[in-house]
């Protein structure tokens, strides 16, 4: 059987999730025959198994500047975030039950939050500009004003707009109040920096070009963290069962790789997505490009269509051979609006994120950026809007 996908290079939607990298592909293969053994036990394959998983945990974690004790692998960057997010409160609960987080977080970090006010603790939403950044004043003041704060949450990078945020501004507010920072690398990780200033961090191996089913949890040894899961031995106690060693090795090569490359693709991409920015208001009328236009990931850009349903513009843009992203990038399936946006006061509907891949060509671009224009018409003609 035969699926539908996407044109050559029409595939714009690295942020949902990254073709795997060749070096990933490579290691994987050779670690399925290599690296299957449990790296629990003493006998050959066991320790080969375990030095295979300690070998992808120093390089994942001189990546994130951790020592390799404080990291361990998950499932997913969501367990990552719900493991964080709850061992932070649990190990803190003695300080209070407040969580600070910031109004665009992803919705695994949000679902948390609101999981933590159903149990009687209290949550605040640090709000956000029309580009999407908080303000590190802000969120410091509502750290000061609270001293039952157990944990705060600021994502590197927001996942839906692109907009780089003032980690290290926030993790010196943090550090004054005595409250730990989570942070959600999952945008971030092999694209920019990761910041510093982090008590907690998470990440996602398929946003990097890494396999799917890898998640990166990274507590520092000074924080106070209790696992919120029963006890268990794997996992450096943090997360519990079967150590999937192959996944781990085959996403520390592509995170590896993606950051040996990082300072070439971000130049094109930013290039690319450039030209997207200044191009789409010029193709058509009503066309809102949102997020910051400078301090931002360097292959993604978000821009919302007034008269144009989103859904309906992604199921076009698709008919076309181009895979694109619309609403809440997390939650699209709901057909919610995207809190992200609204958290922006900007338009919520008729948005899309394009997101590059490491392949994504000026071709590529240039293609999309021809097509474009006629589909939004098209939408807006079956509307009834015409003339725009």
């Amino acid at each position: 059987m035969s699926l539908p996908v996407s044109t050559p290079g029409g595939y714009l939607d690295a942020a949902s999730t990254e073709p795997l990298h060749p070096a990933a592909r490579e290691v994987l293969l050779e670690a399925l025959d290599r690296g299957w053994g449990d790296p629990a036990r003493l006998y050959g394959e066991g320790r080969r198994a375990r030095l295979l998983l300690d070998n992808a945990r120093e390089v994942v974690a001189a990546v994130v500047g951790a020592r390799p004790d404080e990291l361990s692998f998950t499932t997913s960057g969501t367990q990552a975030v719900h493991l964080g997010v709850l061992g932070g409160l649990a190990g803190r609960v003695r300080t209070g039950r407040h969580l600070a987080v910031s109004a665009v977080e992803h919705s695994c970090v949000l679902q948390t939050a609101r999981l933590h006010e159903r149990s009687g603790g209290t949550v605040t939403s640090v709000p956000v500009d029309r580009l999407g950044r908080v303000d590190p004043l802000t969120y410091g003041e509502v750290l000061t004003r609270r001293t039952d704060t157990a944990l705060a949450c600021l994502q590197a990078a927001n996942h839906e707009v692109g907009t780089v945020q003032p980690v290290e501004r926030v993790a010196v507010a943090c550090h004054e109040s005595g409250v730990p920072l989570l942070v959600d690398a999952a945008q971030a990780m092999g694209r920019v920096a990761v910041p510093e200033g982090w008590s907690v961090l998470a990440a996602s191996a398929h946003k990097w070009g890494g396999p799917a089913g890898v998640g990166v949890l990274a507590v520092r040894r000074s924080m106070r963290w209790r696992s919120p899961l029963p006890e268990d031995e794997r996992g450096g106690g943090r997360v519990p069962g079967f150590e999937d060693v192959p996944g781990a090795l085959a996403a520390a090569a592509a995170l590896r790789a993606r950051v040996e490359e990082s300072a070439e693709l971000a130049a094109r991409q930013s290039r690319l997505v450039d030209r997207i920015r200044a191009r789409v208001p010029e193709l058509m009328p009503d066309v809102e490009v949102v997020g910051d236009p400078e301090r931002r990931l360097p292959h993604l850009v978000t821009f919302s269509c007034l008269y144009v349903d989103g859904e309906a513009l992604v199921t076009e843009l698709d008919r076309e051979g181009f895979a694109v992203s619309s609403g809440s990038s997390c939650t699209a399936s709901t057909l919610e609006p995207s809190h992200v946006l609204a958290a922006m006061g900007v338009l919520t509907h008729g948005n899309v994120r394009v997101s590059l891949t490491r392949d994504t060509s000026d071709a590529d671009v240039e293609r999309f950026l021809a097509v474009l224009p006629g589909v939004v018409a098209r939408i807006r003609s079956l509307s009834g809007v015409e003339g725009l």
